[in-house]
């Protein structure tokens, strides 16, 4: 597999830590995983459980090791600071200056080991005047003015449905760790990632900030193509109180649906700016859509080569025909699903090991690893080191 050799310490908690350093597992990669004492990692106990096991943990952590550390001990520092030197990458999401304090920030851990490569995943990164404020996802899309875009039928903010600042801070910093370990091929040297969710999101955002960076203005939400404005890229009711979507708002699109109708006469309609302008279109397709019900309208697009979809429940989602046929959803053998692998290589493509760890299942071979003997190991007990 791509990344097997590739030894990575997980001291990062909850989701956008653990989502990175799991799909490195997923292709081959060592991680061992730093847990805390009192309970370890908390999404071990968020959400619905399987076995035991909650769904959120199982699917973070899947085929890594775990050891349960105190890291306020001297000798749980030391075997951290034993494990900086001869891992590959270290991740981590304290807020700004903790590692510093427990001993394991970049610049202690650059001197025992010159090839680190170190990534900070936070908030608001590692400068700026909210350099330590305390957020997750939901108050750094506030931030953001994401929020403020995703608005209910009310045109009040409505909570949204992903952490999308967790899951793009994951997939920046995974970006950002595989350009380095590839760097320091040819370098020698490891490197230093700062990464903030807050950044992540506006990075994300360059088809949304148009009127922000060429009107300097805030935008009209409710005239934005993405946001409703647009009567090809919108959601409709339908007659049994579900919900359909268009999802495409080129002109071929809305002339093959348009035809359908038998009303190209709305046509020009649709080549008007995204807004009020639109309203006599919006208009006819709310009130055609309302009057059958969401598996009609599944049919009737069938023959139609335009961007349509139903509005499916997660539940009707993970059944879906086209994930199963791609694995993203699959079975351990025993009649547990999961979620797959979305990465799809040719040649030498990841695979999953469904074993997860339980709490500090590792810390005594991870220990031994490191070249401490049985009674060592058995002082690092007395001191307070593991869990």
């Amino acid at each position: 597999m791509k990344l097997k050799g590739i030894k990575v310490l997980d001291l990062s908690l909850f989701l956008p830590g653990p989502m990175l350093t799991q799909i490195m597992a997923d292709h081959g990669a060592d991680i061992i995983k730093v847990e805390p004492l009192n309970g370890g990692e908390p999404n071990r106990k968020i959400g619905a459980k399987r076995n035991g096991i909650s769904v959120y943990f199982s699917n973070t952590h899947r085929g890594k090791r775990s050891i349960q550390l105190n890291l306020k001990t001297e000798a749980g520092r030391e075997i951290a600071q034993r494990l900086s030197a001869e891992v590959d990458v270290i991740v981590e999401a304290f807020r700004p200056g903790v590692t510093k304090r427990l001993g394991v920030d970049f610049e202690t851990v650059k001197k025992l080991n010159p090839r680190i490569v170190y990534a900070s995943i936070s908030a608001f990164g590692q400068t700026g005047p909210y350099v330590n404020k305390p957020a997750h996802d939901l108050a750094i899309q506030a931030y953001s003015g994401l929020i403020s875009t995703n608005l209910g039928s009310d045109g009040k903010p409505a909570l949204p449905g992903v952490q999308s600042a967790d899951m793009l801070s994951s997939l920046m910093g995974l970006s950002g760790i595989l350009m380095a370990l590839f760097r320091r091929e040819k370098s020698g040297q490891g490197d230093y990632i700062d990464i903030a969710m807050m950044d992540t999101l506006i990075s994300c955002a360059p088809n949304n900030l148009g009127s922000v960076i060429a009107e300097k203005k805030a935008p009209n939400v409710s005239h934005g193509r993405v946001w409703g404005g647009h009567a090809m890229y919108n959601i409709y009711g339908t007659s049994d109180n579900k919900y359909i979507v268009l999802g495409a708002s080129e002109m071929h699109f809305a002339e093959a649906i348009l035809s359908k109708f038998n009303r190209l006469d709305l046509l020009p309609f649709c080549k008007l700016p995204p807004g009020p302008k639109q309203d006599p279109i919006k208009h006819f397709l709310t009130k055609k859509f309302f009057e059958e019900n969401q598996g009609y309208w599944i049919s009737w697009f069938e023959d139609v080569n335009a961007s349509f979809a139903p509005v499916n429940s997660l539940k009707e989602a993970f059944n879906d025909p086209q994930l199963k046929q791609r694995e993203m959803i699959i079975s351990d053998g025993s009649d547990n699903t999961h979620i797959g692998i979305p990465v799809k290589f040719k040649e030498e493509p990841g695979s999953i090991s469904f074993s997860t760890p339980g709490l500090g299942e590792h810390n005594e071979q991870v220990a031994r690893e490191l070249g401490f003997d049985n009674n060592e190991i058995d002082a690092l007990r007395r001191n307070g080191a593991f869990g």
